[in-house]
């Protein structure tokens, strides 16, 4: 099992059957019993299989595990897990219950529909004891088929639930291993793997956020969520038929800058015409490109930023997504309602950097045309003109004024740099222009000038050297859970020494 070499799917399956101590149900609803075909057709599945069921018509379905609001849902897969799982302990238990470790693999799942106008997707879960008459534990994920064949995409299911089930068998101990297992003899341009969640005896220790960092971190996908209550949520779940604002940053550590920004953009598209009866929902996201600007992902220094955000309420978005315009184009998966983007002015002359658009056929225009497309709109934060002339010192090729002696740009010193008065390239500033005059682009009003001076890298420095006074800098809740748990290098304040009386 120490080996590096890939195993074939047919051998992955022919291992678990010839294993004596593994046997369980295989129960598949929607395209086909695929998993279960892999086992059969290895050999040997006597060993293993003790039962093998389909239940496609709704009413054998209800009947056998209970009625649910959605037949492909992560309810319906419990209720799967929980109904077999109980049957397996009923009838075999007493038989060979010391020596078999039993098991359930369900799945319920929508393959390409014959009209084709379908999301093609599922979830499935493997219910397994560890040894004999142990307490069972579970991982579950929620997969989407990238194949725009039916046939294919059922193929794809087989194989990504046979490498699910002899991961969680062989590779329970590597969860790294275990996650970049699932994509074997598939690779990550045929399924998707948007949410996992490990649970049960042998998962206590395991926190299900950075198993979803790493299913970004190894292509798995390009997504991951995570609730206030640290929760690992399925994004079409939340995402479905919403609309959406979110707030991208480092958040290393949030400040109430990031908190104002939100707040601001938030009151601002709430009384969007287009929201009338529409929920919304918040987003607070971080780039892998963020997380890795330092070389490698710091997982306690990513649990820490997470936290924070949890700390004051907010779901946490984890993207691959470097680019705005691919960032809008997640979110249309799941909604056709309008998406609010809140940004700085350091963001926004991003945006209008043409680098990041050179394997773009249509550039910068392409780019935009996707971003702006069904009802998109970024709501821009000011900056102090001090701040904006630090950012333009380090960043030359995003500011279009050339920098001259200490007049780092024409702005008055006591202007602030908004959406309206900021300065694109001088050849886009048409098509800024544009944008503007059409709300596309709107400058966020209300702020608090207050926040103005706190930058985030200023307190991460008094964190972690004990300089006191950054409480009153990051939201009051993000303050309690910073020292509370110690994040971010945190560091106490050493105390005041008392001056003798007299």
């Amino acid at each position: 099992m120490e080996s590096s070499e890939l195993l074939t799917t047919n051998r992955k399956a022919l291992t678990i059957n010839l294993d004596q101590a593994k046997y369980g149900t295989f129960a598949e609803i929607g395209a086909g019993q695929e998993v279960a075909r892999h086992f059969f057709q290895a050999g040997g599945a006597a060993g293993t299989v003790a039962k093998s069921i389909s239940a496609y018509d709704m009413k054998f379905s209800d009947e056998i595990y209970g009625k649910t609001a959605r037949y492909v849902s992560k309810e319906r897969l419990g209720l799967m897990l929980d109904h077999e799982y109980n049957l397996l302990l009923e009838r075999l238990r007493e038989a060979r219950g010391d020596r078999s470790e039993f098991f359930v693999f369900s799945d319920t799942v929508t393959a390409k529909s014959f009209k084709g106008t379908n999301e093609a997707h599922g979830w499935m879960g493997v219910r397994f004891e560890a040894t004999p008459n142990s307490a069972p534990s579970d991982v579950i994920l929620h997969v989407r088929m990238l194949d725009k064949e039916n046939i294919l995409q059922q193929q794809a299911l087989g194989i990504i639930g046979v490498n699910l089930v002899y991961g969680a068998f062989y590779y329970i101990d590597d969860q790294d291993r275990f996650i970049q297992s699932l994509a074997d003899n598939l690779g990550v341009d045929r399924i998707e793997v948007d949410m996992i969640n490990f649970s049960g005896a042998l998962f206590a220790n395991v926190d299900n956020r950075l198993m979803s960092l790493k299913l970004v971190e190894y292509g798995l996908t390009n997504a991951v969520m995570f609730s206030p209550k640290g929760e690992v949520l399925q994004p079409s779940e939340v995402l479905h038929r919403k609309a959406i604002v979110v707030e991208r940053g480092s958040f290393r550590p949030v400040t109430l800058v990031n908190e104002d920004m939100m707040r601001c953009a938030l009151a601002q598209f709430l009384q969007e015409p287009a929201l009338k009866g529409v929920d919304v929902v918040v987003l607070m996201e971080i780039t892998m490109h963020n997380l890795l600007a330092s070389g490698n992902i710091d997982h306690k220094d990513f649990l820490d930023r997470v936290d924070t955000l949890a700390a004051i309420g907010n779901n946490v978005l984890i993207s691959n997504y470097l680019e705005f315009y691919r960032l809008t184009s997640y979110f249309r998966r799941y909604t056709k309602q309008m998406v609010g983007v809140a940004m700085g002015i350091n963001n926004l002359l991003e945006v209008f950097n043409e680098k990041y658009y050179e394997n773009l056929d249509g550039g910068i225009l392409e780019s935009f045309g996707r971003l702006f497309k069904n009802l998109i709109k970024l709501y821009i934060y000011p900056m102090r003109k001090s701040a904006y002339d630090r950012y333009c010192l380090a960043n030359p090729m995003e500011c279009p004024i050339p920098l001259t002696g200490t007049s780092l740009h024409p702005l008055a010193v006591d202007v602030w740099v908004n959406a309206i008065n900021v300065q694109v390239q001088m050849h886009l500033r048409n098509l800024y222009a544009h944008l503007l005059e059409n709300h596309y682009i709107a400058p966020i009003v209300g702020y608090d000038a207050a926040t103005m001076d706190i930058f985030s890298r200023d307190v991460l420095n008094k964190i972690q050297t004990g300089v006191p006074g950054w409480e009153h800098m990051v939201p009051e809740k993000a303050a309690a859970v910073i020292k509370n748990r110690h994040l971010f290098g945190y560091k106490e304040a050493p105390a005041t020494k008392l001056q003798p009386v007299g």
